[in-house]
């Protein structure tokens, strides 16, 4: 079993793919790539399906975990009882700075859509997260301008890479990596036990989900992940984003999945409908006007 890091030397490298981060970046990786092939095997199968005429509606399997009304999600920690305002952008370090003195609620700090996945900008996203997470995050522009985060800034969620994405960077048994583990993996070990120490926690933001099947496989990543790093289970929270019109059909079988972990559902607007339109694309019946 071999593990090689294909990626060029970059600002940060050093300090977040340490030995032993590229080490629990493996383990976690092959842990979990059968099942995220069988994830997106099921993906496949489902768009077929639809393709072909099938419908999308509420699932019969899982009725009565909609219906029971006694289960419920975890307590939401404190500094997530207020969302109100959320602001979100790549995980690059002014932008980091800014978003987290905006006076916002929250920051998301983005590893997906907002962020080009180049190498450098991953690598780059990750050490920022790092010094942010310390209370250390500072930038100075070529103009001079010095950048740094004030005394009260936004609770910080990230925001790791959909399944459907690998990081080619990293080779793990020379097959690339599932992306959302190594996002979420590096930011785990790096900060989740920082967070608790600081009176917060490792809080994420999931992407693209089209199944309570896929919650559950996240479910499963955050168990691995906390008993890896030694940090109490339910230690991390996932807020899912339902950007996908499968999701919108299984929100409350996703919260089921989650309950341990689970800190909200957010609607995802414009997935969605890039979403609806790519699901039908194939059925002159559902086409948008």
């Amino acid at each position: 079993m071999t593990t090689r890091v294909e990626g060029p030397a970059v600002p940060g490298r050093d300090v977040v793919l340490t030995p032993a981060a590229v080490s629990f970046l493996a383990a976690l990786e092959r842990r979990f790539r059968g099942d995220r092939a069988a994830a997106l095997a099921r993906r496949e199968a489902r768009a077929a399906e639809i393709a072909a005429g099938a419908g999308l509606d509420f699932l019969p399997e899982t009725a009565a975990i909609r219906a029971d009304r006694s289960w419920r999600v975890a307590e939401t920690p404190p500094d997530l009882g207020d969302r109100r305002v959320e602001i979100t952008g790549p995980a690059e370090p002014k932008m980091m700075i800014n978003a987290l003195n905006s006076g916002a609620r929250v920051f998301m700090a983005d590893l997906e859509d907002a962020l080009s996945p180049t190498w450098a900008n991953v690598v780059v996203g990750q050490a920022a997260l790092r010094e942010a997470v310390r209370g250390h995050l500072a930038f100075t522009s070529s103009e001079g301008k010095a950048y740094a985060v004030g005394e009260r800034p936004a609770v910080l969620l990230v925001r790791p890479r959909g399944w459907h994405l690998e990081e080619r960077h990293l080779l793990v048994d020379g097959v690339p990596m599932s992306a959302s583990l190594f996002d979420a993996g590096l930011y785990l070990f790096h900060n989740a036990a920082e967070r608790l120490a600081r009176g917060t926690g490792p809080y994420l933001y999931l992407p693209k989900l089209q199944s309570h099947l896929e919650a559950r496989l996240w479910n499963e990543v955050f168990l691995w992940a906390q008993d890896a790093l030694g940090i109490p289970r339910g230690s991390v929270r996932a807020t899912v984003l339902i950007e996908t019109i499968h999701a919108a059909f299984e929100m409350e079988e996703i919260l089921w999945e989650l309950r341990e972990h689970a800190a909200g559902l957010n609607a995802g607007r414009w997935d969605y409908l890039f979403s609806c339109i790519k699901t039908f694309g194939s059925r002159p019946d559902r086409v948008l006007p």
